[in-house]
């Protein structure tokens, strides 16, 4: 189930507009999933370098890697 809620997760990832998601919105993806189960496989995601963190100092969201392009474009936008 561990492999199969991975590729879940990151599947909704990819198909999403927004560049980085909530912890909530990745539970969407395995709402069959405990909150506890989904955090570690969310955590193992990151371990594993196939999605990261991003922070906005108050808040913890999660982005593909390949997405550091957007998070810049967004900063020279402030």
């Amino acid at each position: 189930m561990s492999q199969e809620a991975k590729e879940k997760i990151l599947e909704y990832m990819k198909t999403q507009k927004k560049s980085k998601l909530y912890f909530n919105d990745l539970c969407k993806a395995v709402p069959d999933l405990k909150m506890r189960q989904a955090k570690k496989i969310i955590n193992e995601l990151v371990e594993e370098g196939k999605i990261k963190y991003w922070s906005s100092g108050s808040t913890t969201m999660y982005m593909l890697p390949g997405e550091d392009d957007v998070a810049k474009e967004e900063d020279s936008m402030k």
